[in-house]
């Protein structure tokens, strides 16, 4: 199982990701910024999502909203 970004680049552990899109945070009146760099992400079981550790709390995003940084 291979994880790709929104682009079709493979992402890898702690890879640093850019989001597209702007998104909500469930469960929390936040949201993260389109723009916004997320480094040291992880992958998960799942090709669709990794996790990634933002503002001290752990956040499972959907690779399609993420651009790998270059």
């Amino acid at each position: 199982m291979e994880t790709k970004d929104s682009n079709g680049n493979i992402l890898a552990d702690g890879d640093s990701v850019l989001l597209i899109k702007s998104l909500k945070v469930k469960g929390t009146s936040g949201s993260l910024d389109r723009g916004a760099v997320v480094k040291n992400i992880r992958l998960t079981n799942d090709p669709a999502e990794i996790e990634a550790r933002i503002n001290g709390s752990v956040i499972v995003l959907k690779a399609c909203f993420l651009k790998k940084k270059s």
